[in-house]
């Protein structure tokens, strides 16, 4: 199943996009599902009317409970440790976060149905869909921090344990919990990690900056978006004043995302709100494979941001990684070595960056931001790099 995550600054009809999309789809053949946040169904869609389309609507609140309630039967020997008595479903509401949680179990599902070819996702805005991308990876990190796996080597030890600090430890099922944790979050993890991400943002002043910040975002967590659809673009021969003013503050916008490399599709303003299937199909948006094919784009279902070292060993004993960061500034970077990861700040949004296994035995000696790509210096940790034979 492919995966099309639909994102941009609010107010820029990404949910809009994300319908005219999964329409289109669904119009050349494909089993489409259509997965949205907002609680109307998009742009007076009808589930049903359109052959091989389906809308299906995240409901927070309902998929909070499913999760904690799963979360409480898997982690039942913690509770009964800390002598705490689970929640009823009836008293749980949902937490900051719950969106998210909805959204990427709703995600898991339909990819594990196998019932869909395409799966068009019309995720929250750009600031909090960059969250959320972000969330498998983080709680990953958090739980192999909390419940590490070389500690399970001590299930042997574990009632002795007991028994001499005078309290029941940990049961297996604690430590079986979190191994289906690690696998259900690495599966959604992948499946982010292989989408296409196509941003959506009307043409202006205001949306230079909410693009340059959500392009910024994607790459430090390892994507490019594979298409920026421009919305409600006007045209630009036009009597009325207003409209002139308006086309040509446009068209400097698409000039600046095509100049900055951004693969820019200009939608059409239709002198209304779409409403219904047939202006959804006017806005002509492109089909689901079109930024596969199109010019300088990755293969399908490849989206990732290459981060290469480069080995200078021979010419001044470094290595450099070279990490892609478009649209960076300089003044808003800030770089943390902390054991194998590189906990990296760009603006808003932070990362910690599993360091590649070459560079785990070397300490960091620079960092230089040139043309949209932060190249961190490297060099060999004598204390740790193996030498050569001759040198023993």
């Amino acid at each position: 199943m492919r995966t099309l995550l639909i994102t941009g600054p609010g107010g820029s009809g990404r949910t809009t996009m994300a319908a005219a999309t999964a329409l289109r789809a669904a119009r050349e053949g494909a089993r489409t599902l259509l997965l949205t946040c907002d609680d109307a169904l998009p742009a007076g869609l009808v589930p049903g009317d359109v052959p091989g389309l389906a809308v299906r609507r995240t409901d927070p609140a309902e998929g909070f409970r499913d999760v904690l309630d799963a979360l409480q039967g898997q982690a039942g020997a913690a509770f009964d440790l800390l002598g705490a008595r689970p929640l009823e479903r009836d008293e749980i509401t949902p937490l900051p976060g719950a969106r998210e949680l909805a959204v990427l179990a709703a995600l898991r599902e339909a990819a594990r149905s196998g019932a869909h070819d395409l799966l068009v996702a019309d995720l929250p805005a750009a600031p909090e869909a960059l969250a959320l991308l972000a969330l498998p990876g983080e709680l990953r990190r958090y739980l192999r921090r909390l419940l590490p796996q070389e500690r399970q080597a001590a299930r042997a030890l574990r009632p002795l344990l007991g028994r001499l600090a005078g309290v029941p430890m940990p049961s297996e099922r604690l430590y079986e919990s979190a191994a289906r944790w690690e696998e259900q979050l690495a599966e959604v993890e992948d499946l982010l990690g292989r989408a296409e991400v196509r941003l959506t943002a009307e043409p202006g002043p205001s949306a230079l900056e909410a693009v340059r910040a959500a392009v910024l975002g994607l790459a430090l967590h390892g994507l490019r978006p594979g298409a920026l659809l421009a919305t409600r673009v006007v045209p630009d021969a036009s009597s009325d004043t207003w409209l002139t003013t308006l086309a040509a503050q446009q068209r400097k916008a698409l000039d600046e995302w095509a100049a900055a490399g951004l693969p820019v599709h200009p939608v059409p303003h239709l002198g209304r709100e779409p409403r219904g299937a047939d202006d959804l199909t006017a806005l002509g948006v492109p089909g689901a494979d079109a930024t596969a094919t199109s010019p300088g784009a990755r293969a399908a279902g490849s989206w990732a941001v290459e981060r290469p070292v480069e080995d200078r060993t021979a010419e001044d004993g470094s290595l450099v990684w070279r990490i892609p960061l478009p649209g960076a500034v300089r003044e808003e970077l800030e770089l943390v070595r902390r054991g194998d990861e590189l906990l990296l700040a760009a603006g808003r949004f932070r990362r910690a960056l599993a360091l590649p296994p070459a560079l785990r035995r070397c300490a960091v000696t620079g960092a230089a931001l040139r043309e949209g790509v932060l190249a961190v210096r490297f060099v060999p940790d004598p204390a740790v790099w193996p030498r050569p034979s001759a040198e023993r």
